[in-house]
């Protein structure tokens, strides 16, 4: 058992994270949207710390979607901003916590010093191995979908594959996360029931855990008890209670 309480067997080797609310945090404290967002920092950073201390091998944040771009002018410039202070403000606990840094999206949609930005830390961290951060940015799985299926097309086209060599695994290998292990769990804040484009072939057999925190009110704790949730469920992919018993004897 960890020191929260948890069972160190069980603990997920990938969580994805939704982090909604930042906006509505914002508006009840009088504020702008950006206010809300400024402060979601020190909740990515509890969920990392919690996450890296545990045992969490893969933390996916759904940072900023392909939909965002549609925001107003000022709060998509103000979060661009923001997304490139705090990668440079974060490095350093990083590098001081062994954890990697990835992206995942369209980056080359990202205004061009917020790339750059990105792809030095990534660069700096990549040889980091406790833990993997992965950003999504300029991210939407129906895009991440349609790219795959182009590369797969292009590879028949160009006779490096058949037909009939696309499988599942051909196929996630050509998604934004190739390597990378499926999410055993999902979080979303806010009280939203919704996958809102994210991992959507990923997140096929994960667990969904909803919570009514708002993001900028996210910590540790609640990082916790969506762990000690996770760690109640049966996951059966398909099988009976009865089938996994015997498996496991």
């Amino acid at each position: 058992m960890t020191e929260n309480g948890l069972d160190k067997s069980r603990i997920p080797t990938h969580v994805a994270v939704i982090m909604d609310g930042n906006g509505r945090w914002a508006k009840q404290q009088g504020k702008n949207r950006i206010f809300g967002h400024k402060n979601g920092v020190k909740s990515v950073r509890e969920t990392i710390e919690a996450a890296a201390e545990i045992g969490v091998k893969y933390v996916t944040l759904y940072a900023f979607s392909t939909e965002n771009w549609n925001r107003p002018k000022d709060e998509v410039s103000s979060l661009m901003e923001l997304l490139v202070f705090t990668i440079n403000k974060e490095i350093k606990t990083l590098m001081d916590n062994d954890i990697a840094l990835q992206a995942i999206g369209d980056l080359e949609s990202l205004p061009k010093l917020c790339l750059r930005e990105l792809r030095k830390a990534i660069e700096k961290t990549s040889s980091n191995k406790k833990m993997t951060l992965i950003l999504a940015l300029s991210y939407s799985s129906k895009w991440e979908i349609i790219n795959a299926v182009k590369k797969l097309a292009k590879q028949v086209e160009d006779k490096k594959i058949s037909v009939t060599d696309i499988d599942e695994a051909a196929f996630s290998q050509n998604l934004c996360t190739a390597n990378v292990p499926d999410p055993e769990l999902l979080i979303r804040t806010s009280g939203e029931h919704r996958i809102s484009n994210f991992l959507l072939w990923q997140i096929a057999y994960a667990e969904l855990y909803f919570t009514d925190k708002l993001w900028p009110d996210f910590r540790k704790p609640d990082f916790y008890k969506a762990i000690a949730d996770y760690q109640k469920r049966e996951r059966r992919f398909g099988k009976t209670s009865e089938q996994l018993s015997t498996l496991m004897q």
